[in-house]
């Protein structure tokens, strides 16, 4: 199963400069994103992550406005995107320091073309990860909501129907073979019925 081409990605790009704006052109797989965006400052770029959500935010910094260590932390700290800076050398052990317990990937400047491409594919990978853990999530909680749909509706036939609990989970089964309904369904059914 190949998720990379399954899930697309959006990106937030922040940077003052337009040479490496371009780089990132060239770096980003065009199959894997749904979008990108290219913010010149950290002002602009806390009003997009305020108005939408991203998967992945890169950070060139210095930015126009502000180092871009305070905005890559604030970003971490407020949503799940996975995050990358780009850091000048004399400033990378201490911005490393101050950013990877949150979570956010470093990079130092000056840097092989390479190195940032790598670099865009571990957090697209990470991506891929999360939105599995996520989907999984999901599934464990609507398995988890059936499981209790069926409980109650089990609860409510012993209660008012002086059925065992066998007869009970047999009765749901039976029922929503019958009808062409889930079990969930039919035991929403049976809730209804009683409540």
């Amino acid at each position: 199963m190949s998720n990379r081409e399954e899930i697309q990605h959006s990106v937030l790009i922040v940077s003052g400069s337009e040479k490496f704006d371009a780089l990132m052109k060239r770096t980003l797989p065009p199959a894997s994103l749904m979008s990108v965006e290219f913010k010149r400052n950290a002002a602009a770029a806390r009003r997009c992550i305020l108005e939408r959500y991203y998967d992945i935010v890169v950070v060139n910094t210095p930015l126009p406005d502000e180092s871009g260590v305070e905005f890559t932390i604030d970003t971490a700290d407020q949503c799940s995107a996975s995050i990358l800076i780009v850091v000048p050398s004399e400033s990378y052990i201490n911005v490393l320091a101050r950013v990877t317990d949150r979570g956010v990937l470093a990079l130092s400047k000056p840097f092989p073309q390479v190195q940032i491409s790598y670099a865009v594919r571990f957090l697209m990978a990470q991506r891929v990860k999360i939105y599995r853990l996520e989907k999984k999530a999901r599934s464990a909680e609507e398995k988890a909501e059936e499981i209790k749909l069926i409980d109650k509706a089990k609860f409510l036939l012993i209660e008012n129907r002086y059925m065992t609990e066998d007869e009970a989970h047999r009765f749901i089964g039976k029922q929503a073979m019958d009808n062409g309904l889930s079990r969930k369904r039919m035991a929403q059914q049976i809730i209804e019925d009683f409540e």
